[in-house]
């Protein structure tokens, strides 16, 4: 890092071996070098908010960006999504571990320790996925634990369920994603001393008071077999220790509001503590949420109900929002949904500048991994970003505007994945041609030649667009996502970093994050926290409040 960067602060780090001399140890020290080197401890930020677009690779940000101004009228490549009128932008490295291109779970793990783990930890450094006991001394302080240790507001927002790798990630410890509810540990497992990761949400308590705001899906992960869904008559929870575990937080927050549709949300505006569990499975995308029943708040209202909440705490407050289902759609390969739930993650950043300052809040947005997702050919400007490639000759340019065509003479999209159940064959599923969501084949045929798109709507919602090869699932990317951020400390966000320095950026550029890890004996002597904190000596002491 550049040691000339205003307030540079600099650490030293050893030289190690590549992968084998890189421990937690390693990692976190490393992490914070690079963040007090870029001048991140200049940073005065009283509240902090990170927004992760799960999935969200830099292709999917231009691609939603186009689609945004293309459905309010315009040509599209000119806007700019709210997050991209921020004054910082980095890039951060994704990889795992273990793995060349990462999964959410490791990638979220380093961003809310600090420290890179393995594909499939929650919360613990590297180890084997399914050895619970080996993970037992792997635990890791996220910064949501050290923010309720500091006596700082919490909270957690997301579309997914709310026990899924990117919320899981800020408050349990699992050496396995999985490992969701009771039912989803295995005995072995439980016989060595793990938990499953619902019952976590609960028990992160032990920090502090938990977070006082936790909105997302997830309702049957939290509920017992015993219990009927409030929403879906056909429906109960999944748990079968007899623990409800709403009931267990409505009785921790008395006068704290459990909700499960828009209405309810608004209605418990303030309540002092809020869980919403808006769904039994992942809230809806947002194409779908007009349909729900109840009534399903958009990743904005739930946004600027946790702001509401969390900014009533003079001593600060950090959340974590997620969109998480622009993954989803992307591994679904379906560009309409991944685009629209990525709008929906702009609309809530967008909501979140206007409820906060820059000059006290510190905002952050980045994805934690990438995509397949591909933008190609040579579209004139303005040509629909889900539609078929129109040009005028080619890189050439010589020619009218006209649909292109590839060498076989077929039409083709725009957007495209190299892998995914979008793959042109017959399936078990569909037959041969253009795939209509949902998909989720278990066998192929394979594909002969490409299908002529001449009369297929591509910019239909449900339209899949093809992919090269056929995977079950379209697989995340292993490039270089982006990170951008404004408010105390964002000047330090620029350059390329590994993922885990987030962590670091975070807390060297909050003053009171930072004070609570010296306060630990975790700072060199020029107060930079260096060494990695064992979670145990943050949590609450018996005697207090």
């Amino acid at each position: 890092p550049a040691a000339t960067a205003p307030g540079a602060v600099a650490v030293d780090v050893p030289a190690v071996a590549h992968p084998a001399g890189e421990t937690p140890q390693w990692w976190y020290r490393s992490g914070a070098a690079r963040a007090a080197g870029s001048g991140a401890m200049d940073g005065k930020a009283k509240n902090v908010i990170l927004f992760l677009g799960d999935g969200m690779s830099l292709t999917t940000v231009a691609a939603a960006r186009i689609f945004e101004g293309q459905r309010n009228g315009n040509p599209g490549e000119e806007n700019l999504l709210s997050w991209e009128r921020f004054p910082a932008t980095a890039f951060s490295k994704t990889y795992n571990t273990d793995s060349q291109t990462p999964d959410s779970a490791g990638t979220m793990t380093a961003i809310t320790t600090g420290v890179k783990t393995h594909m499939g930890a929650i919360g613990v450094s590297a180890g084997t996925r399914n050895d619970c006991a080996d993970s037992l001394n792997k635990g890791l302080l996220t910064w949501l634990q050290l923010a309720d240790s500091a006596h700082m507001a919490t909270g957690i927002v997301s579309t997914a369920r709310l026990t899924h790798a990117t919320p899981a990630a800020t408050y349990a410890h699992s050496p396995e994603r999985n490992w969701e509810n009771d039912t989803d540990v295995p005995e072995a497992a439980k016989a060595a001393g793990c938990t499953d990761i619902a019952q976590q949400l609960l028990s992160t308590a032990r920090y502090g008071r938990g977070p006082l705001v936790a909105l997302g899906g997830g309702r049957g992960e939290f509920t017992t077999v015993e219990e009927r869904d409030p929403e879906y008559d056909d429906k109960v929870g999944q748990r079968l220790d007899g623990r409800s575990l709403v009931t267990e937080w409505q009785q921790a927050h008395p006068q704290g509001a459990y909700v499960w549709n828009a209405n309810q949300l608004q209605a418990a505006r303030n309540a002092p503590a809020l869980l919403g569990l808006f769904e039994p499975d992942h809230m809806r995308y947002e194409i779908e949420r007009k349909d729900d029943p109840s009534g399903e708040p958009s990743l904005a209202e739930l946004t600027k109900a946790a702001i509401n909440t969390l900014s009533r705490h003079k001593e600060g407050y950090v959340l974590m929002v997620e969109g998480a289902r622009i993954d989803h759609a992307n591994h679904s390969g379906n560009a309409y949904r991944a685009l629209s739930d990525t709008v929906a993650l702009s609309d809530a950043v967008r909501a979140a500048v206007e409820a906060t300052s820059d000059q006290d809040t510190l905002i952050i947005v980045t994805a934690d991994h990438s995509h397949t997702l591909n933008f190609v050919g040579y579209p004139a400007r303005g040509n629909p970003i889900l539609g078929k490639v129109k040009d005028k000759g080619g890189e050439d340019g010589v020619g009218g505007l006209d649909v292109a065509r590839d060498g076989l003479g077929l039409p083709y999209t725009t957007l495209s994945y190299a892998n995914g159940p979008g793959y042109t064959g017959a399936t078990n599923q569909q037959p041969a041609g253009p795939k209509v969501y949902p998909h989720n084949p278990s066998s192929f045929d394979p594909a002969a030649g490409r299908p002529d798109l001449s009369h297929v709507d591509t910019e239909h919602p449900d339209y899949m667009q093809e992919a090269l090869v056929p995977t079950k699932s379209e697989t995340h990317g292993g490039e270089d996502v982006g990170i951008w951020a404004r408010g105390p400390g964002s000047k330090a966000i620029r350059g390329t970093m590994e993922q885990n320095t987030i962590y670091h950026m975070i807390v060297q550029a909050t003053p009171r994050l930072r004070q609570r890890l010296c306060e630990a004996g975790t700072c060199d002597a020029k107060g930079v926290p260096v060494d990695l904190p064992t979670p145990k000596a943050f949590e609450r002491k018996a005697d207090a409040n």
